[in-house]
């Protein structure tokens, strides 16, 4: 079976390393971003990711979950990603580069099988996360999703 297209991402954002590394692994900035969900990492090679919440029926669901394949922080996040209970399963890479007074977050998601549902999600997803991110690391607040 084929892949489908990697998707790629480049935001600048306008804050130290540090500082845009904990908006990607801090338990606070994810509630923020991902509108309440709840996000449990273990940040090492083989740990788990999850972000967490009530269903529609208000019963508890994962939304999205994977397993972390490489970290150097501050700079290297790559992990699985797979959506829900599917069994097709993705990979995240996100890499940060400081650049004068901000750091350049890549994101980079591949490995996608042809039939994975989820790559349409994540194409509109991933612009409008890194940009709520990026918001609110820069201004302490960020805006509601659509």
């Amino acid at each position: 079976m084929t892949e489908q297209t990697p998707q790629h991402y480049i935001f600048y954002i306008a804050a130290d390393l540090e500082k845009v590394w904990e908006g990607f692994v801090s338990q606070e900035s994810n509630r923020i971003i991902f509108m309440g969900a709840d996000f449990e990492v273990d940040l090492k090679p083989g740990g788990s990711m999850k972000w967490s919440g009530p269903g529609p029926d208000g019963k508890p669901v994962t939304y999205v979950q994977g397993e972390i394949l490489q970290i150097e922080s501050p700079k290297l996040l790559q992990y699985t990603f797979f959506m829900g209970q599917s069994d097709k399963k993705s990979r995240a890479t996100v890499e940060l580069v400081p650049e004068s007074e901000a750091t350049k977050v890549t994101v980079t998601h591949d490995l996608w099988a042809a039939d994975d549902p989820a790559y349409t999600a994540c194409a509109d997803g991933w612009p409008r996360i890194l940009s709520r991110l990026k918001t609110l690391i820069e201004t302490g607040k960020t805006f509601k999703p659509h």
